[in-house]
């Protein structure tokens, strides 16, 4: 099988990207999607990304985590399928799209910013150690005195898939408190 792809990029994120509006690309087939993320006998991505065809919208989006497994909505990945949607001549600068978690719009200013609207945060439960909140994906964060010095890819891994979230998992963020009103 020949697959077409294109691979973006959005604040650190990489993204396999497939133009899926003809509907070749074996959706339920994960083992493909991981194999097509690993980074050593694949392509290498964070996700992968499928842009189809909506009734009601610009298009869809169809997001796979690089474990192979259907996702929550990925922020960067929704910019970087923006982007690629203008890439394809379906949109100019503006754009709505749905995901999993519901409708999106999005403009593109300065001929490559894409500004994306989430989801409403409806509920933001603050606990002692962290703070929980879903933007259309769920977001652990926790504050640390130190950037520099946080493990994070231990720590974050352990967050993760650990006994808050289980499978499902969570995105974790370590941020530091800068002031009042500004964390970095």
């Amino acid at each position: 099988m020949e697959i077409l792809f294109y691979k973006y990029e959005g604040t650190g994120n990489d993204f396999v990207m497939i133009d899926n509006r003809g509907l070749i690309f074996p959706k339920e087939d994960y083992a493909l999607v991981k194999h097509l993320c690993d980074r050593r006998f694949g392509i290498g991505g964070d996700g992968l990304i499928l842009l189809e065809n909506d009734v009601d919208t610009n298009f869809k989006m169809v997001y796979y985590n690089s474990d192979g497994n259907p996702s929550s909505m990925c922020g960067n990945g929704g910019r970087c399928i923006v982007a690629f949607a203008k890439q394809l001549g379906l949109i100019t600068d503006h754009a709505v799209f749905s995901a999993v978690d519901g409708l999106h719009h999005a403009t593109i200013f300065d001929h490559n910013i894409v500004s994306l609207q989430m989801s409403d945060v409806s509920h933001i439960d603050i606990q002692p150690d962290y703070v929980f909140l879903n933007t259309g994906s769920p977001h652990h964060v926790t504050i640390v005195e130190d950037l520099r010095r946080t493990d994070v890819k231990t720590i974050g891994s352990q967050i993760r898939y650990g006994q808050l979230y289980g499978d499902a998992g969570s995105n974790v963020n370590f941020v530091k408190q800068m002031d009042k009103d500004l964390l970095q």
